[in-house]
């Protein structure tokens, strides 16, 4: 993809907007609903999504800027959810700051800086356009996912029409 810098700002601006959007008129108990056993409700896609903001995708740009040569691993389930207790308007507020965080370091980035390198221990040798594009999929993953997620009880009810939604469906009967 050409002009990544402006494509990753475009995505990564335009997701505490859907969130803020999905937190102020979606009810909570369609945010808390899993759409399956062990499948992750939208609630839990947004506390995913500011734990990465917090702990992984501004530190590791911040590596690659600072020369380091060296990353270490992330793991989202060992490394901890700080948010137990905290409503999703709380959440989202929070993820909004620190985006804003985010937008301005990505705001420094040049088209040289880009080619950047390090060694990750499991992955092996990324540049740092490896972890931009990772970071716009990445929002728009688990965006997608919270979305599917809502939409679970609305197709379950859809009557004869369930069978039009299928690809995400996740009970397919």
């Amino acid at each position: 993809m050409d002009n990544v810098l402006l494509h990753v700002r475009a995505v990564l601006s335009t997701t505490p907007m859907r969130w803020q959007q999905l937190v102020e008129t979606i009810p909570s108990e369609l945010l808390n609903r899993p759409p399956a056993p062990q499948e992750w409700s939208a609630f839990a896609c947004l506390q995913h999504l500011l734990a990465t903001e917090r702990l992984f995708f501004p530190v590791r740009v911040r590596n690659f800027l600072a020369g380091e040569k060296e990353l270490a691993t992330y793991d989202p389930d060992t490394q901890g959810n700080p948010h137990a207790g905290r409503t999703a308007a709380e959440l989202v507020a929070e993820f909004t700051t620190l985006r804003a965080e985010s937008l301005s370091l990505v705001a420094t980035i040049t088209e040289a800086d880009l080619m950047r390198t390090a060694r990750h221990s499991e992955l092996g040798s990324a540049a740092l356009r490896d972890i931009l594009h990772g970071w716009g999929a990445h929002d728009l993953d688990h965006t997608i996912q919270a979305e599917r997620a809502l939409m679970q009880p609305f197709i379950a009810g859809s009557g004869p029409w369930r069978r039009y939604f299928s690809a995400n469906d996740v009970e397919r009967p």
